[in-house]
């Protein structure tokens, strides 16, 4: 599934480029060019497809720059460790200012990780902070691999899920969230991507065998802000066309169906 996160940094690429970008990621050009996907793929030509990936395209986007504000309120806040799970080529710690001390865990399987390592050392890279790689896989014993790379659980902690939750199945996804809470001191914060309902009806249908589409599985709770404070979490709720919005960005389009609950979870422990 690691070279979809290859397909995720070519999207990070592509608006690095604009003149208005909401952010800027310099090595995501590079990991897309050693995945094979730079230069850019032409967009397909059949019209639903072409959509579909313009969409997906755009909510890559406006979902980095959700996490970004999220994490710099984190450290803000005084937040000091930062654990990235299912990291794929997230380039935060190298992209980001961060503040003194700060430590941050990639957490993701061998591949993944070792494709990212040999990237890095072409492209001379220097983390921001403290980087430490955990290589581990989430269906397996990865809070015992966290600690033993120095994961401290008595300290706040920010939890990114990014595309992540959307590939697992319910009773994986409930897992995860009582893993990260067990982990979790007060004051920790935590960021998502749920994938919104109906998303795999209109998506993955007819998706190509081997897409990331074809592989989405989870959708988000009817209402996920209950669904957190039963995790031990206070979250607040936004979807893609609000924050888009915010951002500058707004949706052109009207809603083709009724707008629910979103998609980018930030939540706090309490």
């Amino acid at each position: 599934m690691w070279a979809t996160a290859v397909g995720v940094a070519r999207v990070r690429a592509l608006e690095s480029e604009r003149e208005d970008a909401l952010f800027r990621d310099p090595l995501a050009r590079a990991f897309a060019a050693a995945g094979g996907l730079w230069p850019s793929s032409p967009l397909p030509d059949d019209e639903a497809a072409r959509r579909r990936r313009l969409a997906v395209s755009f909510s890559i986007v406006i979902r980095t720059k959700f996490l970004d504000d999220l994490l710099r309120q984190a450290c803000a806040s005084g937040v000091r460790q930062v654990v990235l799970l299912g990291a794929g080529m997230d380039s935060r710690a190298f992209r980001m200012d961060w503040p003194a001390g700060t430590r941050l865990f990639e957490v993701d399987t061998a591949a993944p990780l070792d494709f990212k390592a040999s990237v890095l050392r072409q492209e001379r890279a220097v983390a921001g902070c403290e980087r430490i790689t955990v290589a581990v896989d989430l269906r397996e014993d990865w809070p015992g691999a966290l600690a033993a790379a120095g994961h401290d659980p008595a300290a706040p902690t920010v939890w990114i899920a990014e595309g992540l939750l959307i590939y697992l199945p319910a009773d994986a996804v409930e897992l995860l969230l009582a893993r990260i809470g067990a982990q979790s001191a007060a004051g920790s914060r935590m960021g998502l991507t749920l994938g919104s309902r109906g998303v795999i009806e209109r998506f993955g249908a007819d998706a190509a065998p081997g897409s990331a589409a074809s592989m989405w599985v989870s959708e988000m709770p009817d209402d996920p802000v209950s669904w957190l404070a039963g995790h031990g979490w206070e979250a607040d709720c936004h979807t893609l066309r609000e924050r888009a919005a915010a951002y500058g960005r707004p949706v052109s389009t009207p809603p083709q169906h009724e707008e629910r609950p979103g998609g980018l979870i930030s939540a706090v422990r309490r």
